[in-house]
């Protein structure tokens, strides 16, 4: 069994020192990129990096996969619902190991599980056995690893830099699964060109993205075995339950975190159903192939990139709540642009703009429950905040799924930006401490 993790971790310090006299372009770059200068979280950041552009490889392919398998809107919504509901069922339970047990060595089981569904899946699609109720069922397995993996590896990164750099590391590691974002469906249409003009099918060249996924866990693997955070054993640990039911009653008495927790659940359930849906707006909308699918999910994740990249020059700044919600206001009105259009290009640069506004939300959420959350109880209180955050995307996607079989995926689209900007108007009326945060 893993050693127990303590609330108190030793963080590295800054291992660069500032210039005499920098210009105001290296003074940018440097408070733009503060949290590289803590050597654990550049080991970090480049293993995660790795591994999720992976993993968008696989995401992006195994969505095409479900498509081309089903046609079906419902069975994409299910997929990303099965991949999800782990993280409802088990991520409070995570937040306790991530609190209790090393955090490093939680992460590499993770890892080693995804690593093997991964496998999997490209085994099954080599000796062209794969089925629906497979992948689906892979999903759910990949799910079940990342609900303790995912408490652990937020709870870690506090430990990699110092408070005042906890913003920019919340950015700058949102940028590195935003740039997976792009590279890995580009990686895919590249690898899809690459097959066809060898000779070689459409499931053959997703295999070999199934493949290279499965190897990218690697790299993070060896990565996590590298950082030198230390762990001393909390000073008295309960029965799980007992420290479950801790976790619930301080968030439940802090009322800033718990409205946290609520706008990140309406945000993704709302949301996120315009990425899901991009196989359909590509096929059905603009009529084209799995090329113009990767290049959408593109276009969006560069946006993600650019909006992180400005949280992270921002790090900690007055009315983040305040700015959070607007932001999120404008986000609404993109996706109601973007479920009427019908012009590719207008559509990509739709695409671009919701990457923004959707990145700049999520990093100053984020970063204030980061704050917010004391570092005893921070395992618990991610564990709850993921609940909430990355539970709402699979209920979103399967009841946005399930009404666009009846709506089409356009008109739930916009429906979704309407109630989007309602919520961030009720917060920005009401607050419950967002407002202000």
């Amino acid at each position: 069994m893993a050693e127990p993790l303590s609330a108190q971790t030793t963080t590295t310090a800054p291992d660069t020192a500032t210039a005499a006299t920098p210009s105001l372009g290296a003074r940018t770059m440097r408070r733009m990129l503060a949290a590289f200068t803590y050597r654990d979280f550049r080991v970090q950041w480049i293993g995660a990096c790795t591994s999720s552009i992976g993993t968008w490889m696989q995401i992006v392919a195994q969505n095409w996969l479900v498509v081309s398998l089903t046609n079906s809107p419902f069975f994409l919504g299910l997929d990303a619902f099965l991949q999800q509901l782990p993280i409802i069922l088990f991520s409070l339970i995570g937040g306790v190991f991530a609190d209790r047990y090393d955090r490093r060595r939680t992460l590499m089981m993770s890892q080693v599980i995804q690593m093997s569904t991964s496998g999997a899946l490209a085994l099954l699609m080599y000796f062209r056995a794969v089925q629906i109720w497979q992948i689906l069922a892979l999903s759910f397995v990949t799910g079940c690893a990342q609900s303790f993996g995912g408490p652990a590896y937020n709870s870690l990164i506090p430990s990699l830099v110092d408070k005042k750099d906890l913003p920019n590391a919340v950015a700058l590691n949102s940028i590195q699964f935003n740039v997976a974002r792009v590279l890995g469906p580009l990686l895919f249409g590249l690898t899809l060109s690459a097959f066809r003009h060898w000779g070689y099918s459409e499931p053959q060249a997703m295999n070999a993205c199934f493949l290279l996924n499965s190897l990218s866990f690697l790299v993070v693997i060896n990565t996590l075995m590298m950082l030198r955070v230390k762990h001393i054993p909390p000073a008295k640990s309960g029965r799980i339950g007992e420290e479950l039911r801790s976790g619930l009653s301080y968030v439940r008495h802090h009322a800033n975190l718990a409205a946290f927790i609520v706008l990140a659940a309406a945000t993704t359930f709302l949301g996120f159903a315009l990425l899901t849906f991009l196989p359909i707006f590509a096929q059905k909308i603009f009529h084209e192939g799995a090329d113009t699918y990767s290049h959408l999910m593109a276009f969006s994740g560069a946006g993600s990139i650019v909006g992180a990249l400005i949280v992270a020059w921002l790090g900690k700044f007055p009315k983040m709540g305040w700015t959070a919600l607007v932001v999120q206001a404008v986000y609404g009105l993109l996706i109601i642009a973007f479920a009427v259009s019908r012009v590719l290009w207008v559509s990509d640069i739709l695409l671009f703009f919701t990457g923004v506004t959707l990145m700049v939300v999520f990093s100053t959420v984020t970063s204030l429950v980061q704050l917010i959350a004391p570092n005893e109880m921070r395992g618990r209180v991610m564990s709850i905040y993921m609940l909430a955050f990355r539970g709402g995307m699979p209920l979103g996607s399967l009841v946005s799924g399930w009404l666009a079989t009846y709506l089409g995926a356009p008109l739930v689209i916009g429906i979704n930006g309407l109630l989007l900007i309602a919520v961030a108007g009720y917060f920005l009326a009401r607050s419950h401490g967002v407002r202000e945060a």
